[in-house]
């Protein structure tokens, strides 16, 4: 058990080790020391290095020839008016609406009964009469108390309790329909329009293509995107958190690592969401580890490396999340904490080696 983790079965400690140690703990339960930490928050700053100006440049007038079409007579119009149409329709309405009639059943009742406690059990010391043995002058001396005890008493009262509920039970009356004849419009009358087109020639001239002009073109600012960390809220106090026991050992955090890549897949943020937020919500101040492991093959320092730049990505993603970088630790373990037989040389099935490459969480002591 690691010295995060205090289980409080029997509470046996000295004093001075009792001031070192959570106020009034629960057997069984399992407790972080933490420091409260500074809160700080990430303010993106933007500095301009160099600022934006202005190039002129001027470009002359350019002409062209064109061959234009003219209109030498207009288009016109012819219109012929058409009538509307008409027709005949049925319609068929309620006459008289439908409702209800309704009878009302009342509330039954039945009888019944209740018993109840009017006076508690009870019992209590009394004088008893002297031991006809006894070898004292004084009767007093040889009296004895008894503790008697007398059994509670109940009574039974009648009740009424509901056998069934006043209802209301409906007979439909039903509606009747009527019908009537309308005349409607089936087309209205409409003006059809007929175009004759207009008469057109050509002709040539010459045109400004585009008059002379100035150019203006603005040569962006160069920024510098700076992100820096604000104290929002000064930490330092020493507290306690009870915490699952569970969570200060090792727990899985199922990410599938592409080939030799430390980068966070889209199903990778979601399992980080899902399985490590949560318990950093549920236990704020406390400090968190991301351990990333490999298995033995390949190159022992890559394998390293590849390790720590899979733990950075998480805590870097959690940064992002808004969680404080002082309460997340990442530590990278290589091929060095292999969890089977499978170590260096030693023949294994890929299976096998699938449970060294892993990536681990834990909470743990400030």
């Amino acid at each position: 058990m690691r010295k995060i983790l205090f289980l409080f079965a029997v509470m046996t400690a000295s004093i001075t080790m009792a001031q070192d140690l959570p106020a009034n703990p629960e057997p069984g339960k399992c407790y972080v020391r933490c420091t409260t930490p500074d809160v700080y928050v990430n303010e993106t700053v933007t500095l301009t290095v160099k600022p934006a100006y202005k190039v002129l440049k001027t470009v002359p007038a350019t002409f062209k020839t064109i061959t234009e079409r003219v209109e030498i007579k207009a288009a016109g119009k012819k219109l012929t008016v058409v009538p509307e149409k008409w027709g005949t329709e049925t319609i068929t309405y309620v006459s008289k609406e439908g409702g209800n009639t309704l009878r009302v059943s009342t509330a039954s009742f039945r009888p019944s009964s209740e018993t109840i406690e009017i006076k508690p059990a009870y019992a209590q010391w009394e004088l008893g009469a002297a031991a006809p043995d006894c070898a004292s002058g004084n009767p007093d001396d040889c009296r004895y108390w008894c503790y008697k005890g007398y059994p509670a008493e109940f009574t039974t009262i009648s009740t009424e309790v509901l056998g069934t509920d006043a209802s209301v039970a409906k007979t439909p009356i039903g509606s009747k329909n009527a019908s009537y004849t309308k005349r409607v419009l089936l087309e209205p009358a409409k003006v059809i329009e007929e175009v004759i087109p207009a008469q057109y020639d050509e002709i040539t001239k010459t045109v400004l293509d585009k008059d002379a002009y100035t150019v203006e073109e603005t040569v962006p600012a160069v920024t510098k995107t700076i992100t820096k960390e604000v104290l929002k809220q000064k930490g330092g106090l020493t507290t306690w958190t009870e915490v699952e026991c569970s969570l200060v050992e090792y727990q899985a955090l199922p990410i599938n690592w592409n080939l030799g890549s430390a980068t966070l897949t889209a199903e990778a943020k979601r399992i980080i969401d899902t399985r490590l937020m949560p318990v950093l919500q549920q236990n704020p101040g406390v400090k968190l580890e991301i351990a990333s492991h490999t298995d033995v093959r390949g190159n022992a320092s890559s394998n390293q490396d590849l390790s720590e730049r899979r733990a950075k990505a998480v805590a870097d993603y959690l940064i992002t999340k808004g969680i404080n970088s002082s309460l997340l630790v990442a530590n990278g373990y290589g091929e060095n904490k292999v969890k089977n037989r499978c170590a260096e040389g030693v023949s294994c099935t890929e299976r096998e080696h699938a449970v060294n490459r892993r990536t681990e969480f834990r909470l743990i002591n400030n």
